[in-house]
């Protein structure tokens, strides 16, 4: 059977019909579910993004960068095959540094 490498954009809305996500997905080989592979977004009822990176093979890679409602970043750091990685940094609503962790 031919692998299907094939990427879908899905984009699910909250009730209220705003875009609450927005990512690439693939068939999984067996045709059985969908897999997050590539750019993901999530979004704030209000519009503003929440949340965005790289999903490979179903799990969370590279650089993500969450945001608090009022578009001001909230956290960055690097996942790697799923789960944080390196340094990641946490702001306040207001933009200032609360903390930094170091997952190694």
């Amino acid at each position: 059977m031919e692998k299907d490498n094939t990427l879908h954009i899905a984009e699910i809305p909250y009730e209220t019909g705003a875009l609450r996500f927005r990512y690439s997905r693939k068939m999984s080989e067996d045709k059985t579910k969908w897999i997050r592979d590539g750019y993901f977004e999530e979004y704030y009822e209000n519009g503003n993004i929440a949340s965005h990176g790289n999903y490979q093979d179903g799990l969370e890679t590279g650089l993500w960068t969450d945001y608090h409602e009022n578009g001001m970043k909230a956290a960055e750091g690097h996942y790697e095959k799923g789960k944080e990685a390196g340094i990641w940094n946490y702001w306040d609503e207001d933009g200032n540094i609360e903390a930094s962790e170091d997952f190694l």
